[in-house]
């Protein structure tokens, strides 16, 4: 997205980074049977759970046969070109109507539903980013299943008779974590400079796309496939001027998809824009994008002046149809006749346009992104919810205003009739959960990884990519008893500090001193204490998404200073890896895992749950509970609402259904999709960094609310 681009000018360069010694702590604690109910909830697992355990079914029956290359149409063979300023598809002139749906924000149960209801809007296209991230987790392991299973994503969609623009990256933006970009890419040392013609940086995207071409290459539109044309790289003229860059990624492409396919680049409508993130002549397809109601006929014509003659169709590739939201910010909404009216206004004239976007879908797990304002700390991280105020909601809903006035557009100028427009899925209000607090996270740190560095280290060094990492060291009391301030002058991005006096039994609970958060970092100060030993710092560092967009997206996360004690910088820190799952990733076993399915102690998983009040200490911790569909029932779509609770993570059935933040705001309610759930008992975890909701309930309602904390002004189309 061209967002915020003019507040960007530079780039900055990366930190060194320090060596760590890593030590893997396998240990089981006297808080075992304390802590079995957590691990028979499943909230902790070492790495990631796989999505196509919620459901048995699979995609193999949308895997149909792909169409032979060589159909003819008019004596034309099965193609996709430009000339004379058209899209020309089998010969005939062709006006892209399409939008951006993006496979990894839907589950795959639900891509044919979504995929038929941007059918019913009358897209004929469909545009895609493919996020490296995603589909590489890990260094060298590739995943292409689940989630993130792409081909069966373009077959079904080649089933249903839509085509697809697919944006290849290896940068997408998105508004999703690291901009497509793999985290581990920032624990490489020397650090390779991303988005540029750094041999070091090229050598890992040529492996990747080495990957990734190959399996989309059948699926290209001369080889019988829906792809009709592939991007490379995404508003790079927002970014930088490395023409060697792009080159090499055209080459690339080329080497794997061949001379026939369309390559396209997207930039804003501007000049410096078009001059800096394009490739002259007719070996690239230079598109635009540019702000909803902004006339786009000059931007065309602009448009011109960096496609061969001939070679340049009217295309936005990006029309805004809504405007992310970040947390803190007022709901992001836009008029539905002032985006159906500014999408006449190039339909009417045959230019094409891409809906950005059709469906939003949601940031499951912890792949949301951020941006930035004037500089790095002005940090402001998107919501869980990707609802984009699109015309198929989150939760797939069509019936809304903004859908029938686009709708309404589209069929005036669509070659075919529209399909009927399908009812919205039936959402179900499950009721009140009452949970119970299963214990907190400094109790269960000796079931953890831990990594032990003289200085602290960022949480990629560490081999934590995603979530929480806990840092933890040990000072000394004053002799006079004062107090001590304790200060980290860069933290990314929320920084909770306790401080622990051991007690004569050896133990010694945390209790809460302050936050630092990257955008309001203040020094804090240490209480007075008294100890029989050393006094233990604890630091637990939440990486609330990385940057997607702007010069500041090498963006590591944890404690990236010395954390200074009285103007003294504190050494010899150990760091522990707190394992919550992701949207996915392989599992592997440890002692925990095992332990929980050996049965050895069950009575605290299967024990009736049973409410509790009161008020609780300001720590992170973790509770659970139970709640019943019967075998009878379909499954429906909810939402878990967490209004009245502080900020956390909440699991539905070992599944990260994403971040929650009442207390900022707006996002009050979690989308809650139905293949998640599953008939008999579904287990709700949440991990709570502050305060619970003081009757520790959380609600299953039926729709979505985005009216909680306290609201700022937003950028409104």
């Amino acid at each position: 997205m061209n967002k915020y681009k003019n507040q960007y000018h530079s780039l900055v360069s990366s930190s060194k980074w320090s060596t760590m010694v890593r030590k893997g702590s396998t240990k089981l604690t006297l808080f075992f049977i304390i802590f079995l109910s957590l691990i028979a909830f499943g909230i902790f697992v070492p790495v990631f759970a796989l999505l196509p355990s919620l459901s048995s079914q699979s995609l193999h029956h949308h895997q149909q046969q792909l169409l032979p290359a060589t159909k003819k149409n008019h004596g034309y063979a099965r193609k996709f070109e430009i000339s004379d300023d058209k899209f020309w598809k089998d010969g005939q002139p062709f006006q892209i109507i399409g939008g951006d749906l993006h496979y990894f924000r839907v589950l795959p149960e639900y891509w044919e539903d979504r995929l038929l209801r941007a059918k019913a809007l009358g897209l004929n296209t469909i545009q895609t980013y493919v996020p490296w991230n995603l589909h590489e987790p890990r260094a060298g392991t590739l995943d292409f299943e689940g989630i993130a299973d792409l081909v069966s994503f373009l077959k079904l969609s080649q089933r249903l008779g839509i085509l697809v623009m697919l944006r290849a990256g290896p940068y997408i933006c998105a508004e999703w974590d690291l901009g497509g970009f793999p985290p581990w890419l920032l624990a490489i040392n020397p650090a390779p400079r991303l988005r540029s013609s750094d041999p070091a940086f090229l050598q890992l995207v040529e492996r990747w796309w080495g990957s990734l071409l190959p399996k989309v290459a059948p699926l290209l539109y001369g080889n019988g496939g829906p792809i009709i044309m592939v991007q490379i790289e995404n508003e790079f003229g927002s970014y930088g001027d490395d023409k060697a860059y792009l080159h090499h990624l055209v080459s690339l492409a080329r080497k794997h998809l061949g001379d026939d396919v369309i390559l396209y680049t997207t930039d804003g409508g501007s000049r410096e824009t078009l001059e800096k993130g394009t490739i002259r002549g007719d070996a690239v397809f230079s598109a635009v994008d540019f702000t909803t109601g902004d006339n786009p006929w000059p931007i065309f014509e602009l448009q011109k002046q960096f496609n061969a003659p001939g070679k340049s169709p009217p295309l936005s590739s990006e029309f805004y149809t809504g405007w992310l939201t970040h947390w803190g910010e007022k709901n992001a909404q836009t008029s539905a006749d002032f985006t159906a009216a500014a999408l006449k206004n190039i339909l009417e004239r045959n230019g094409s346009a891409v809906l950005y976007m059709a469906h939003g879908g949601t940031n499951f797990g912890f792949y949301n992104g951020a941006n930035t304002g004037s500089d790095e700390s002005d940090y402001k991280p998107d919501l869980t919810s990707y609802d984009y105020d699109a015309p198929i909601g989150e939760s797939g809903d069509v019936n809304n205003a903004k859908f029938k006035a686009l709708r309404r557009v589209v069929e005036q100028y669509s070659s075919v009739s529209l399909p009927a427009v399908p009812s919205d899925n039936e959402k179900k209000a499950y009721g009140s959960i009452h949970v119970t607090k299963t214990g907190n996270l400094f109790e269960l740190i000796s079931y953890f990884d831990v990594v032990e560095s003289d200085n602290p280290i960022s949480m990629e060094s560490t081999g934590q990519m995603f979530g929480f990492l806990l840092y933890v060291t040990e000072y000394t009391a004053k002799d006079n008893g004062g107090e001590s301030i304790v200060s980290i002058p860069k933290v990314h991005d929320r920084a909770q500090v306790f401080i622990s006096c051991p007690s004569e039994d050896g133990h010694g609970k945390p209790t809460y001193v302050g936050t630092l958060e990257r955008w309001s970092n203040q020094p804090l100060t240490l209480p007075n204490t008294k100890c029989l030993s050393n006094i233990s710092l604890l630091v637990l560092v939440e990486n609330m998404g990385r940057l997607n967009y702007g010069p500041y997206i090498f963006d590591r996360k944890g404690i990236l200073s010395p954390v200074y004690l009285d103007g003294r910088i504190l050494r010899k820190w150990k760091m522990y890896l707190v394992p919550i799952i992701n949207l996915n990733e392989s599992p592997k076993i440890n002692p925990i895992i095992r332990a929980a399915n050996s049965g050895v102690i069950t009575m605290s998983a299967h024990r009736r749950l049973k409410p509790k009040s009161g008020n609780a200490s300001k720590e992170p911790a973790f509770y659970a509970g139970y709640f019943y569909i019967s075998k009878e029932d379909i499954i429906k779509d909810t939402f878990i609402s967490l209004t009245g609770w502080g900020k956390g993570i909440v699991t539905i059935n070992n599944f990260n259904i994403g971040r929650f933040w009442p207390l900022k705001g707006p996002q009050c309610n979690l989308y809650v999709p139905a293949p998640v759930l599953q008939n008999g008992k579904n287990v709700v975890v949440i991990f709570e960094l502050e305060s619970p909701n003081p009757e520790l309930v959380v609600q299953l309602v039926d729709q979505p609310e985005f009216t909680c904390g306290p609201r700022k002004n937003v950028h409104q189309l």
